[in-house]
């Protein structure tokens, strides 16, 4: 590699992705910053506003995107939209981002909240990678990268439900990637402490009324950094390991926690 090659670091040329989740906060941060590196960018979203909302922002800063309403619970739908995209082309790259929160320890957690969280955080991430799995093995390769959390390998209080999602999208990360070296696709996950997305910003509205600004002071400080993350620092490091650079880089979870793991307490 000679100097004048950086300008072509993390670039996606030619790469057609798909982002689930795509219409706020980190998902939207991530189909952006893909956008600007060079790639196809394909937006799944419950709210098809909000994916729409993506596509434009995209769209006025020069890439090439395309928004389709998605719930990611639904197999039968998944599929339907992986092989619209697949008829027009290969998918490269696919971002499991699509996610919900809960809050409760295992008492304060129905089991109507444990069914959800299954549904949208571990079964929501295998549909879409199953129905892209086999096409990227017949194309020669491909990247998928899953939204984890740092909740699912570190002990996070009233987060029960959640931190065993997350825990599971650890796991199938790692047994994605074994299972495929062979067919050239990496599978990593990313695990975010607290980022500052509009989820946040509602929730303090919703629990903290009239408090908004000490209880997010307090949210931010529990990061031993002193801050949330922003989601484009999420959207940078997922460019990397779906960028060629990172081409040795299979069946890992990258901690993105502002010192939360080892330096909490």
């Amino acid at each position: 590699m000679t100097p004048s090659s950086n300008s072509k670091d993390f670039r996606l040329d030619g790469k057609v992705s798909v982002v689930t989740g795509g219409g706020s906060g980190i998902g939207r941060a991530i189909a952006r910053r893909f956008a600007g590196a060079g790639s196809i960018v394909h937006i799944f979203d419950l709210n098809a506003s909000d994916g729409e909302g993506t596509c434009k922002l995209i769209r006025d800063e020069g890439g090439d995107t395309s928004a389709h309403a998605c719930d990611v619970t639904n197999q039968a739908q998944v599929k339907e939209r992986f092989a619209g995209i697949f008829r027009k082309g290969r998918v490269d790259i696919l971002v499991n981002n699509a996610g919900i929160s809960h809050i409760g320890n295992i008492e304060g957690t129905s089991a109507e909240d444990f069914d959800r969280i299954i549904s949208v955080n571990v079964k929501g991430f295998y549909y879409c990678m199953s129905a892209v799995v086999g096409h990227m093995k017949a194309n020669g390769g491909g990247v998928i990268l899953n939204m984890a959390s740092i909740a699912g390998s570190a002990g996070v209080a009233d987060r029960f439900a959640y931190s065993m999602s997350k825990g599971a999208v650890i796991a199938m990360t790692y047994s994605v990637a074994r299972d495929y070296l062979q067919h050239k696709i990496r599978c990593n996950c990313i695990s975010p402490a607290r980022v500052h997305t509009p989820f946040v910003d509602g929730y303090l509205r919703k629990n903290y009324p009239g408090r908004e600004e000490e209880m997010f002071e307090k949210l931010s400080k529990a990061q031993p950094i002193g801050r949330m993350a922003r989601p484009d620092e999420v959207g940078a490091l997922a460019l990397f390991l779906c960028s060629e650079e990172a081409g040795f880089i299979t069946g890992c979870d990258y901690p993105l926690d502002g010192g939360f793991f080892n330096l909490h307490g």
